[in-house]
């Protein structure tokens, strides 16, 4: 499976994305999130460190889970971006707008906190 969910606690989603994330799974992202979001659930990791590329419609796709899940009150947060990953988000600013952490346990501790 590609892309992946599971409950946390907090009720805190994680939302795994394996491989690359481009035309092939964007959709498929981008229902899981809007799934999750019109269910309520607006405290999301997307968890992205089984991910070796992003394009244009992946970033796009999380800044839209990530401005539904604010206005919600709630938050999209990233864990597990490789050093391309954090490169891609560097040059585009979206370091700027995401909280990113290291891993799941950090992200899912700094979401609990907010």
């Amino acid at each position: 499976m590609n892309i992946w969910q599971e409950a946390l606690a907090d009720e805190i989603w994680l939302v795994g994305v394996n491989g690359r994330l481009d035309q092939t799974l964007n959709q498929e992202l981008e229902q899981q999130l809007t799934t999750l979001l019109d269910d309520g659930n607006s405290k999301l990791i997307v968890d992205l460190s089984q991910t070796n590329y992003i394009n244009s419609g992946g970033l796009r796709t999380l800044v839209t889970g990530w401005r539904k899940a604010r206005q919600q009150e709630g938050n999209l947060v990233l864990c597990g971006l490789n050093g391309r990953l954090q490169e891609i988000f560097g040059m585009v600013g979206f370091d700027q707008l995401f909280q990113i952490f290291p891993d799941r346990q950090t992200a899912q501790d700094g979401l609990a906190a907010n």
